[in-house]
């Protein structure tokens, strides 16, 4: 049986890591989340009092990136590959609220976003992968065999990140959780470097009302169709 390369491109907080697990698992292929690994690099310039709500030192970071390592390593209890920045696990660490406010912005600049394409696709050269991210379909795979956009209206975009942070920290309020989706959209869709936007040849999913479920076998039966 053949393998593929599946990209999977689309707004924060659509559910594109758990779409893309779930697909990687269901077909024995490699999952990464480069969401993750700008998560981690933003976690690092945090960490280096590079970034934080009144400036932000590219040129800093610039310099540091060749010091910046960052690898996956599969947790069989979670059943997929966690992001290490060096040798931490930070997949915990990296989800939080802060770290969301500041990882479009470290998205934009070019020097990251090249040293981290060039590592998504030296991971993606023997197929058999399912990819996530802002530019998947149209930057580091233009060339897979399935692309897929996906989109889900602002407030119940927010209202899926609120109830995953609420458990975290009680003192999460919807409204800020909101207004970071809202920011990030405006920052992915415009920003010079790989601006977030559809394929061509990319299939547009908005998932606003679907389950998990009806998502997942909806592109299960898209990735069989191109398997065979």
């Amino acid at each position: 049986m053949k393998k593929i390369t599946i990209a999977i491109d689309g707004f924060s907080s659509t559910g594109k890591s758990t779409l893309a697990k779930s697909l990687a698992k269901s077909l024995s292929y490699v999952y990464i989340d480069t969401g993750a690994m700008y998560r981690a690099v933003t976690l690092f310039a945090m960490r280096k009092g590079l970034i934080d709500k009144n400036h932000f030192n590219k040129e800093g970071l610039v310099e540091f990136l060749p010091t910046i390592e960052l690898h996956f390593e599969y947790n069989p209890e979670k059943g997929f590959a966690e992001v290490f920045l060096g040798q931490e696990n930070v997949e915990g660490v990296i989800r939080s609220l802060e770290v969301s406010q500041y990882v479009s912005q470290i998205a934009e600049v070019p020097e990251v976003r090249r040293k981290l394409v060039e590592q998504q696709q030296s991971f993606g050269k023997s197929k058999g992968v399912v990819m996530d991210g802002r530019d998947i379909g149209t930057v580091v795979f233009p060339d897979a065999e399935l692309k897929v956009f996906m989109t889900a209206s602002p407030e119940i975009r927010a209202q899926r990140r609120y109830d995953e942070l609420i458990v975290k920290d009680p003192n999460i309020s919807y409204e800020a959780v909101f207004k970071n989706v809202v920011d990030r959209d405006q920052i992915d869709t415009t920003r010079a470097d790989s601006p977030l936007v559809k394929a061509d040849d990319a299939i547009e999913v908005d998932n606003s009302h679907l389950t998990i479920e009806e998502q997942f076998n909806l592109i299960l039966d898209l990735a069989q169709e191109r398997i065979r």
